[in-house]
């Protein structure tokens, strides 16, 4: 790499710096990132919008491989940079030294110092710094690396693919599953140490810590265990006129009723409908579906899928499909909220 000229060695040196700086903020912001606040800023930037939609096909599919491909990254511009710059170090301290040191010597000195400038260089410039500045940086850092990250991924994902396949394998060999699922926060074990150190260290009061493990035990409660019984739902059948769902309503203090088939529930209404419907309109016509879930699924799980469907109702079923209960909205969040409840 003598042969190279200064200009052309620097510009090369830097760029090589740079990529690697730009791997080493990609690869710390996934994992540092705080998913609800780039959420937020997803609604005026269209980068953001990039990398919050680049991080739900990861964690779906196997977040391993964009760590892979910052770590195939790194690993090429640091090679690059060892096979231009620390060469043209080397021949170009060389010289200087050969006139006061034995030609052995001076090559082994010249050696020794263009390696230590060129892995300073790359240590301090092309990771130490970058890597602290995209832990604290984290939302940013990925909002401006999405682009060309992705970009990287499309052109290197066959090789990243044999790559990552590779080391899964060695991985299972030793018995290590792969990694298939970046963490998100802090689990319910750990914010229920977290909360009893508080506890014990006098920051947290009993009441509160109290207050917070309810919380945490119940959203991994089943539903079973917050439902209403079969034969306590306020139901309707199909063919109901609106004097029956209404005097429904009056004896059960219930605005939303379940609309059954011969005993089957089959879907929902909300008596508001049937206050503004025309005479002659039966439970059918005001029906909408109603969602099922198995009884086994955690209050907390539950809880997401009602909010995301917008249903106020939801029928539980055992694991041989058989109505077992049905759970309300308002139920959920008693179990989730103590203080709700006891309100």
């Amino acid at each position: 790499m003598s042969e190279l000229s200064p200009f052309l060695v620097l510009a090369l040196t830097v760029l090589f710096i740079s990529l690697s700086a730009f791997f080493v903020v990609v690869q710390f912001s996934l994992v540092a990132v705080r998913r609800h606040r780039l959420e937020e800023a997803a609604r005026d930037s269209a980068a953001a919008r990039v990398a919050l939609h680049g991080m739900r096909r990861v964690s779906l599919l196997r977040v391993s491989l964009l760590i892979s491909g910052t770590q195939f990254g790194i690993t090429l511009a640091t090679l690059a940079l060892g096979s231009v710059s620390k060469p043209a170090v080397h021949h170009t301290l060389e010289p200087l030294l050969e006139g006061a040191l034995p030609p052995a010597v001076a090559t082994a000195v010249s050696f020794t110092l263009a390696l230590l400038i060129v892995s300073f260089l790359h240590l301090v410039v092309g990771e130490m710094a970058p890597k602290s500045w995209a832990i604290g940086n984290a939302e940013r850092a990925v909002i401006v690396t999405a682009v060309p990250m992705r970009m990287f991924m499309v052109l290197f994902r066959p090789p990243l693919l044999v790559f990552n396949g590779a080391a899964d394998r060695c991985l299972r060999l030793v018995g290590v599953d792969p990694l298939e699922a970046l963490p998100s926060g802090r689990g319910p074990d750990a914010v229920r140490e977290l909360v009893e150190h508080s506890a014990d260290a006098g920051t947290l009061d009993a009441e509160r810590r109290d207050r917070v493990i309810t919380v945490l035990e119940a959203e991994a409660r089943p539903l079973s265990e917050a439902l209403t019984p079969g034969e306590e739902i306020a139901q309707v059948p199909l063919d109901a006129d609106l004097d029956r769902i209404l005097a429904v309503a009056r004896d059960t203090g219930h605005l939303r009723l379940v609309v059954t088939d011969h005993g089957e529930p089959v879907g929902k209404l909300h008596v508001r409908e049937a206050l503004t419907s025309t005479p002659g309109t039966r439970a059918a016509d005001l029906m909408r579906p109603l969602l099922s879930l198995p009884a086994h699924t955690p209050v907390s799980a539950a809880l997401s899928v009602m909010r995301e469907g917008r249903s106020h109702l939801c029928l539980v079923r055992d694991r041989e499909g058989a109505l077992v209960g049905l759970v309300t909205l308002e139920d959920l969040l008693d179990r989730l909220l103590p203080l709700r409840a006891a309100a």
